[in-house]
């Protein structure tokens, strides 16, 4: 274990982080809205701490192990996390307290879009403007690890993602380097987030808003500068400009890497975790539309809107809202909360187990199936063309299993805080799935909740981010050992 060379890229990356405080400090300054202080002494303290972890351990040059890229990774979102808090903290509005900053700074990082603020109307439009950057930056951190890092550690979605792909896309990456992959994905990241915005603004958005919201769309993120979310707006366009940027941003970055080279749609229609993933979505905004119209909620433009909508949100791990479907008729609510389960694609900003993982137990479950019938016969696991290997499949079962299991003991472990079953069930699966909103107390925020479930919750957030294992390999005494 190298720690003089982790606490050096941590040092480094806290430099970094601290400048994303400039910009909001620079709103503050323009609109006089009193969190200048707060932005100060956060960039101090962030930059200061990163400096001194850094030349601390200046002269240090070997080689990172693959254990070593367990921690980093693990430290990354957990100290960013922290750090990210002081504006919270430090501000006088919204005067959240330390429980509460952490959990409102790791649930933007994390893009879940959990948040513990209520009165976001009244809040200095540079707190407004930190929540909705710090999801971007999240958003981009995420694509970067799944796709370029956490291949290399043989861990992540992308690694079952080589499997299953045709052709070029086989590849763990983009481009021959590291370095490479990130700036492809950075640009490809900004040109989607600049064109979201315009479509934003061209549908009536204030340029404020526009900016602040295609943060949160295209990270998948669900953080809002509005308590009432997209239904601020009351606009139907807006709600389906958002779930088309929803829609692609949950797709993999390699696959509109691909297409955007090849210039070519071809690519997300050979590829079979889009089809699947779109396919789930499509299906449950045809069922979840039907049922609002016949149940009487709405009519049928607005069925089909909000059908599309919070689907759409729900099931990428957005989170976004334009009405309150935890009073929706029957089934629907907790339905709307179990798609999240699956998420979005291995290699996008969206959250859940992802789409391929779902994908291969399906595949797998129906082959058990079709073994019982023929015992004697050799049935191959395929997706498309390609045979998925035992060990391919093996990963995927301990994966969905371990993740069930945290599941269910965070559930419980929220019960224990004093929540209801319902209530608890949902803020765990909005948490590990980052997904955002609830039902019953965690449907508009999450400032009911005690301060040890905020914490729980804080883990199970970073847990689901960083796709299980990562974190968890980390509790194992023989991480340890030399």
């Amino acid at each position: 274990m190298h720690l003089s060379i982790i606490c050096r890229i941590i040092g480094m990356l806290l430099m970094i982080f601290s400048l994303t405080m400039a910009v909001p400090a620079l709103l503050s300054i323009v609109f006089s809205d009193g969190a200048l202080n707060a932005f100060v002494w956060a960039f101090t303290l962030t930059f200061c701490s990163g400096l001194l972890l850094w030349i601390g351990n200046l002269k240090q040059r070997q080689e990172l192990s693959i254990r070593d890229g367990f921690l980093v990774v693990s430290l990354f979102w957990t100290v960013l996390g922290l750090f990210g808090a002081l504006p919270f903290y430090l501000a006088d509005n919204p005067g959240l307290s330390i429980s509460e900053s952490v959990f409102e700074s790791i649930s933007g990082l994390t893009t879940t879009g959990a948040t513990v603020i209520t009165g976001l109307d009244e809040l200095p439009i540079s707190i407004l403007f930190y929540r909705q950057f710090l999801q971007w930056l999240g958003g981009i951190g995420i694509i970067v690890i799944a796709v370029a890092i956490l291949p290399i550690l043989g861990i992540g979605g992308m690694q079952l993602y080589r499997a299953e792909t045709p052709g070029p896309v086989k590849d763990n990456k983009l481009t021959p380097r590291i370095t490479g992959t990130a700036k492809v994905l950075f640009l490809m990241y900004l040109a989607l987030t600049g064109v979201c915005a315009l479509a934003y603004w061209l549908a009536g958005m204030s340029i404020f808003d526009a900016i602040g919201h295609s943060f949160s769309t295209v990270a998948i993120g669900g953080f809002s500068t509005h308590d009432a979310s997209m239904g601020y707006f009351n606009s139907p366009l807006i709600l389906m400009i958002c779930s088309a940027f929803m829609l692609f941003a949950g797709m993999s970055f390699t696959i509109h890497f691909h297409a955007w080279r090849g210039r070519s749609l071809k690519q997300y229609f050979q590829d079979s975790e889009t089809k699947f993933y779109l396919s789930v979505i499509g299906i449950a905004i045809i069922t979840i539309s039907i049922y609002l119209f016949i149940s009487g909620t709405y009519s049928l433009s607005d069925s089909i809107v909000h059908g599309i909508f919070h689907t759409v949100s729900v099931a990428t791990t957005a989170g976004f809202g334009a009405e309150d479907f935890s009073i929706w008729p029957s089934f629907l609510p907790v339905a709307v909360i179990m798609l999240s389960f699956m998420g979005g694609c291995a290699g996008s900003t969206g959250g859940g187990m992802k789409a391929v993982r779902v994908m291969l137990v399906a595949k797998q479950g129906i082959r058990e199936m079709n073994q019982l019938i023929h015992p004697s016969a050799v049935i191959p696991l395929k997706i498309g063309t390609h045979r998925v290997e035992s060990k391919v499949v093996s990963a995927v079962w301990s994966f969905v299993g371990v993740y069930m299991i945290s599941f269910i003991i965070i559930t419980l472990a929220m019960m224990a805080c004093g929540l209801d079953s319902l209530t608890a069930f949902s803020a765990t699966a909005a948490a590990i799935n980052n997904m955002g909103p609830g039902l019953g107390e965690v449907a508009a925020s999450y400032r009911s909740v005690s301060d040890a479930g905020k914490w729980i919750l804080c883990y199970a957030m970073l847990l689901g981010r960083l796709e299980i294992f990562t974190l968890l390999v980390l509790l194992m005494p023989a991480f340890w050992r030399r």
